[in-house]
């Protein structure tokens, strides 16, 4: 049985490792490319697009892929929508695993925002010194903002238009309660944007804005496809490749 994970999170890795190795089992994990040393997962790996749906369905009818899970970032765009798709033309099963969002608590300051020019539009009304955690894409939405001073942290160097007043942190998470008030603090940060990513990796800093009083822009997710059977865990991916597995008949020959 051939499995096919898109991946690049936290989840997709640890649906490989709860995978691998089984016996019969190839396990396939695919990543977009954009981080230059990213975290790989057991198995076969394989980086870059597949030049869309057609291209996908094509990989997974040339592959013989017998199952297809979706696990990519809330915020991947497209690709979720390709591989509705391209499942659909190769007739190959599709799970989509997805992280359940945040959601506000009492005495959290959240401003929700539909898209990261919404955020640009709100963020001076908000603050001057925003700490900036949207990902190193997306910041040429802010490059005209000149009066607020940004705190970008990115896994990798930014590319593009940039705000002119702007520090880079090149972290990865997790990140620790501590660690994010202590930056909050030194960086004497009055507003924070981010996308609502879900999950617990990058949280804390959540949790230190809420105790600082900050508000907080929540980019909120893009759209999925309608009709795809979610998952919120890694465990209930496996058990749903295992259960396709034990089943007869699976294999799409």
């Amino acid at each position: 049985m051939h499995v096919l994970i898109l991946g690049g999170t936290t989840e997709a890795r640890r649906v490989a490792e709860l995978l691998h190795p089984a016996p019969g089992l190839r396990l396939t994990s695919s990543l977009a490319g954009r981080v230059a040393s990213p975290r790989l997962p057991p198995g076969e790996v394989r980086v870059g697009g597949f030049g869309g749906s057609g291209g996908l369905a094509g990989w997974l009818r040339e592959q013989r892929v017998d199952a297809l899970i979706d696990a990519t970032h809330p915020f991947a765009g497209t690709i979720s929508f390709h591989a509705a798709e391209a499942a659909a033309m190769a007739h190959v099963p599709l799970l989509a695993l997805r992280r359940p969002g945040w959601v506000p608590g009492e005495g959290d300051d959240w401003h929700d925002a539909g898209s990261l020019e919404e955020a640009a539009r709100v963020l001076p009304m908000l603050g001057h010194r925003v700490f900036l955690t949207t990902g190193r894409m997306g910041l040429a939405v802010f490059s005209g903002l000149e009066t607020p001073w940004f705190l970008v942290r990115s896994v990798e160097p930014p590319e593009g238009p940039c705000p002119p007043r702007m520090e880079v942190l090149l972290d990865r998470g997790p990140f620790t309660l501590d660690g994010e008030r202590e930056l909050l603090r030194r960086h004497r940060i009055d507003v924070v944007v981010t996308k609502d990513s879900g999950g617990t990796a990058t949280a804390p800093k959540l949790t230190a804005a809420r105790e600082a009083g900050l508000p907080v822009v929540v980019v909120r997710r893009p759209s999925a496809p309608e009709g795809v059977p979610v998952v919120r865990d890694p465990d209930a991916a496996a058990e749903w490749v295992r259960g396709r597995a034990q089943s007869p008949g699976v294999h799409s020959g």
